[in-house]
């Protein structure tokens, strides 16, 4: 049995919030070598973290750097690959280095810091390859994809931190249907825990000791792009990256959260497409004005969702959407149902 087959009867899915079926993955860097033999492929450890609320790789890599090395060895191995780069944002580079080189050995590893400057997109795939040829760091249009076209053109494995951690455990027998979970916020015991993947959300916080006796709200999934939940909306899964964020519900003001989201955002735009561009600095215009256009928020946010090329410019409305919902809409209504006095009152 080939890692491929492991891989695949392990069920691994990867863990950088996407949660794309690896063996597909794999196999789809597998298919187009073959389709050229003469090609080359690389590897690529995705450690830049820039998720706020997220930081699970650090751990991993603190606790776990030679099952993360010896992860992207199999894919090195399996592939023949030319090299395999480790892109790692600065901080972690730092503090990790040397353990990291020690466990790398002689083997074709190479680490590449990522650009400071880069922000939040530095670390999207696409924007990784081009960050690494030494070109503008933006997203690239998908078709083709990494597996296809990726490094110079050739077919590349775009991988997780916590993904080649698994693809260790897998290859030695050792792989349990367990994942990382950051717990952050307004709790006492904030931190980094393995559990198993099927826990719901309020079965982490308990198992963390970390289920607040105060009214609450969550936000899962990163600090920025994940889904805001009431306390009611406990029983599904903690997905994408695995972070669970407490909010006090008395402590955080509506238009202060929703400005740090869209600030953040804002500044965060590598300005490659219009819509994320243009649609998240219209957004921020209308949410000063003392008589906010809500419908005109939504279609703002609508475009965003279906126009916008990368990831980021596709999540704004996430956490919007989703708070505006789940903690601030009265009996359930949706928005932009609620009335726009109501909506304009409850924001304040």
């Amino acid at each position: 049995m080939n890692i491929i087959e492991k891989i695949k009867k392990a069920g691994l899915v990867g863990r950088g919030g996407a949660c794309f079926p690896t063996a597909d993955k794999w196999s789809a860097v597998a298919k187009n070598l073959a389709r050229n033999n003469k090609k080359k492929s690389y590897i690529v450890c995705n450690a830049a973290e820039g998720e706020p609320g997220v930081k699970k790789d650090g751990y991993i890599i603190e606790n776990f750097s030679e099952q993360v090395i010896d992860g992207i060895k199999i894919g090195l191995n399996f592939f023949k690959a030319e090299k395999a780069y480790i892109y790692i944002n600065h901080k972690y580079y730092k503090k990790y280095k040397r353990q990291l080189t020690k466990a790398i050995g002689k083997a074709p590893i190479e680490f590449f810091i990522k650009p400071v400057n880069s922000g939040y997109i530095g670390g999207e795939e696409g924007s990784i390859l081009n960050a690494i040829e030494g070109k503008r760091i933006e997203p690239r249009l998908r078709p083709p994809f990494p597996t296809e076209k990726g490094l110079w053109g050739n077919p590349t494995l775009v991988n997780n931190v916590e993904t080649f951690y698994n693809i260790s455990l897998v290859n030695a027998g050792k792989f349990e249907a367990k994942r990382f979970y950051t717990v952050n916020g307004d709790c006492l015991h904030a931190g980094v825990f393995c559990l198993a993947d099927n826990l719901k959300i309020n079965e982490i916080l308990k198992e963390t000791n970390n289920y607040p006796n105060f009214s609450f709200f969550v936000q899962v999934g990163g600090d920025m792009s994940g889904e805001v939940l009431n306390s009611k909306q406990l029983e599904g899964l903690a997905s994408g990256s695995g972070s669970i964020t407490v909010y006090s519900s008395k402590k955080y003001k509506p238009y202060n959260l929703i400005k740090n989201w869209l600030d953040f955002f804002l500044n965060e735009s590598c300005g490659q497409c219009t819509p994320c561009r243009e649609g998240t600095y219209r957004l921020a215009e209308v949410l000063k004005s003392p008589d906010i256009d809500w419908q005109l928020v939504v279609e703002l946010l609508d475009n965003l969702d279906e126009t916008a090329i990368c990831g980021l410019g596709c999540v704004i409305s996430v956490p919007i959407r989703s708070y505006v919902n789940n903690v601030l809409s009265k009996e359930g209504d949706n928005w932009p149902k609620m009335k726009p006095k109501e909506a304009c009152e409850c924001f304040k």
